[in-house]
């Protein structure tokens, strides 16, 4: 059996739908402000409060995403139990708090690398809560053939903010010190709750909300039913456990390896923005999507950050990051919209949990494990595992799918299809 050959819809269809319009835009303004903190917490803790610590950056990175691991059953649960704009409210105005009391703290000259830890920590919790909830809620704006667009518009705000947070930052601690970027973070923050109380609440379409008891194990049942969508998740828990540790590695080339000053670092994370912007908007315009596509481009990415690990200069380097990004958008969208498109939407926010965990779940593993690397090796085998590691993950994924589905190429089935089940791509 084969199916229709992808779809496409204009550029900035779901800006049309005014509740996502607003949802957009509060996003973007906030997404600046992250984007921003990051460079600036890299900043804090390499040059401040240690002496270009690799490993100390490593457990932050990994402290900010281990609640995200440890609490995606329940974070789930939370989303599709409760009206997901509530919740939304909640981890906003918590990221919020956390973001004042670092700057705050930053801004006195009282800031210790543990209350970094521990400042990292409970904002971990809140986006625990947070992702599931926002990646659930965007379908929720917006018809059903309307997701993958949304998806893709959703990750265009976050790397078009990407271009400008990092270079501002830059600009910023360079100028007025790291206290000020951290402060405009969790300011940022306002302007999604302030998107989320102009909505229009009658436009929305909630899906219908899970029983209290046993959601959490139901959520977990659905996915091994789903092996499909298993090999999804694989696929990003590797990337995002030994490929975009970019927090790290870019923060590691920096100032180890090319020696450069705040306005260069930031440069590095908007360069490669201009790649991962280029591939959100190729993304906004489907409306089905491939395994072929998930694979392919994990396969470029594993070249991608292998000749970064050999750029012999900060500028081979800064341009080798454009195709990087590109490539790890594509992963990116392509296996968030697959797996958005392949689930009922009452499964839709424990799902997401779940693909969060595995995504981000694995930073807390990856990023002190290169982080050891990185000092015991040198900054270039923190970029050479990660394509070791995302390499094998295209052939074991690749093998897989190809050897279930009889040496043809598989797609993700939709909740409407006839079978859940892996059938034949159109050549």
């Amino acid at each position: 059996m084969t199916v229709a050959t992808a779809q496409r819809v204009p550029m900035f269809a779901s800006f049309g739908v005014y509740n996502y319009r607003l949802f957009w835009s509060g996003g973007f303004v906030s997404n600046v402000g992250t984007w921003m903190a990051r460079v600036a917490q890299d900043w804090l803790v390499l040059t401040i409060l240690t002496d270009n610590s690799s490993l100390a950056l490593g457990i932050v990175t990994g402290l900010q995403f281990l609640p995200t691991a440890v609490l995606a059953p329940w974070a789930g649960s939370v989303a599709d139990r409760f009206d997901k704009r509530r919740v939304l409210l909640f981890t906003q105005a918590a990221m919020t708090l956390t973001g004042l009391v670092l700057a705050g703290l930053v801004f006195t000259g009282h800031v210790t690398l543990w209350q970094v830890y521990l400042l990292a920590t409970l904002q971990g919790v809140a986006a625990a809560f947070d992702g599931p909830a926002r990646q659930a809620f965007a379908p929720e704006m917006v018809p059903r053939q309307l997701i993958a667009n949304s998806v893709g518009l959703n990750t265009t705000s976050f790397h078009a903010a990407r271009l400008i947070g990092p270079a501002v930052a830059g600009l910023t601690i360079a100028w007025w010190g790291v206290s000020l970027a951290l402060l405009l973070n969790a300011l940022s923050f306002v302007a999604v709750i302030v998107a989320l109380l102009l909505m229009r609440p009658a436009e929305l379409t909630p899906a219908p909300l899970a029983r209290a008891r046993g959601a959490v194990r139901e959520g977990i049942s659905y996915i091994r039913q789903r092996p499909e969508i298993m090999v999804v998740l694989f696929v990003v828990f590797m990337l995002g456990t030994f490929g975009l540790n970019f927090q790290l590695t870019n923060s590691l080339m920096a100032t180890a390896v090319f020696k450069v000053g705040p306005e260069e670092f930031g440069l590095m994370g908007s360069i490669m923005a201009i790649g991962s912007l280029a591939a959100g908007l190729v993304a906004a315009r489907r409306t089905s999507l491939r395994l072929r596509l998930i694979l392919g481009a994990l396969a470029g990415f594993t070249v991608a950050i292998g000749l970064l690990a050999l750029a012999p200069g900060y500028l081979s380097y800064v341009v080798l990051l454009m195709p990087t990004g590109f490539l790890a958008l594509t992963v990116m969208t392509a296996s968030n919209a697959s797996v958005q498109l392949a689930v009922e939407p009452e499964m839709r926010g424990r799902v997401m949990a779940i693909y969060s965990a595995v995504f981000l779940g694995g930073t807390p593993l990856g990023s002190p494990l290169l982080g050891w690397a990185g000092e015991a090796w040198g900054p270039r085998w923190t970029l050479l595992i990660g394509s070791v590691a995302c390499g094998l993950a295209v052939v074991v994924a690749g093998l897989y799918l190809l050897r279930r589905n009889n040496w043809e190429w598989p797609r993700l089935r939709t909740p409407d299809d006839p079978e859940l089940e892996l059938v034949e791509e159109p050549r």
